[in-house]
């Protein structure tokens, strides 16, 4: 993003007032050295998918935070 990247807009979102600052972000990067996980949860997101993406993983996730529980198939 040419304005601010993942972590700022992250720790914007989570100053913000009301419910929009509870919305779930899940970090979706390439970044899987030491440590990067970790940058995204103190930055305020609520999960991590590393590249290359999996369908299962991101089904699994977009169900967690939807609400649901995950079907196995």
């Amino acid at each position: 993003m040419p304005e601010m990247d993942g972590y700022e807009a992250t720790r914007c979102i989570r100053e913000m007032d009301g419910e929009v600052a509870k919305i779930p972000i899940v970090a979706m990067t390439a970044n899987v050295m030491a440590g990067d996980k970790e940058k995204c949860f103190a930055a305020g997101m609520d999960d991590f998918i590393a590249k290359p993406i999996k369908f299962a993983q991101v089904y699994d996730i977009l169900l967690k935070y939807a609400g649901h529980k995950a079907e196995k198939t």
